[in-house]
């Protein structure tokens, strides 16, 4: 499991209580490893995947990873807007 930045147990706590999140995140893929970053500035999460964009790889390390690190099965975390382009936004349902 990933290690928890404080930004992650608030995204927890937002889950639990609204039961779905609708995250913008911006992906750098073909990274050394893969984590979520950071915030930017503009609220979006920056996640770093090793993964190629190629064939949806990098979309499902993107989802693995956000499910890793709010602590939700694989299938709760869903791309619905930009599956082809590094800013996403992804659904998280518990």
């Amino acid at each position: 499991m990933c290690s928890l930045a404080p930004d992650a147990e608030e995204l927890r706590r937002k889950l639990l209580r609204e039961g779905s999140l609708v995250l913008d995140i911006k992906v750098i893929p073909r990274a050394r490893f893969a984590e979520v970053s950071e915030r930017m500035a503009n609220g979006a999460l920056k996640v770093k995947v090793t993964a190629a964009p190629e064939k949806g790889k990098a979309n499902d390390e993107v989802c693995a990873l956000l499910a890793d690190y709010l602590g939700v099965p694989k299938r709760s975390v869903q791309v619905i807007l930009g599956r082809t382009s590094r800013q996403k936004r992804v659904r998280v349902l518990l």
